[in-house]
């Protein structure tokens, strides 16, 4: 009989717990898992406006969820956010992957953001509600993201976060090469 793992995601948006799932699919092929969503907060901004703020929030998003649901083998925490470089506004997301005693984390590759969905987030906008606004569509946060619309779903956004969560999950794997600190 197989033993299912449990994955903890720190979010019930559909993409994310798609890409997690198929993250870890991808890089334990021998293993099954089952994904569960739970709310966590990220105790930072709802639209992290630095780096250092995102990735504080998907640590936070990870801990929270291991806090709230300890019985599991893997807690996930994703955060987006963007960095206003005043010219130009750039969108990523941390993904951290936490274990029972290794902690990975991943970053996306940056998104430069179109000068009128940069405006309305430098009004206030999250980011989701900002290409919304701009591109005509409704919740698309939970759909393809601002990846999936700016490069007609080439990348979509589950693949963004799938890409990023697997580098995510090297230390998870190999805690001999990324000893505990």
């Amino acid at each position: 009989m197989d033993i299912v793992k449990r994955i903890v995601v720190a979010s019930n948006n559909p993409v994310k717990l798609d890409a997690v799932r198929r993250g870890f699919q991808r890089m334990f092929p021998e293993e099954t898992f089952t994904v569960q969503p739970i709310s966590a907060p990220s105790g930072v901004s709802d639209q992290p406006a630095s780096d250092a703020e995102t990735l504080q929030g998907a640590v936070n998003r990870a801990s929270a969820a291991r806090q709230m649901q300890p019985r599991a083998d893997y807690w996930v925490g994703l955060e987006g956010g963007i960095t206003d470089q005043t010219e130009e506004m750039e969108a990523y997301a941390w993904i951290v992957v936490l274990s029972h005693n290794q902690m990975g984390k991943s970053r996306t590759t940056n998104l430069f953001l179109p000068l009128a969905v940069a405006e309305l987030v430098r009004q206030g906008k999250e980011l989701g509600e900002a290409d919304d606004i701009v591109f005509g569509r409704l919740n698309s946060k939970q759909d393809n993201g601002a990846v999936g619309i700016l490069t007609g779903n080439v990348v979509t956004r589950s693949q963004s976060y799938e890409m990023a969560g697997d580098p995510g999950t090297y230390p998870v794997q190999d805690p001999i090469l990324y000893p505990i600190k």
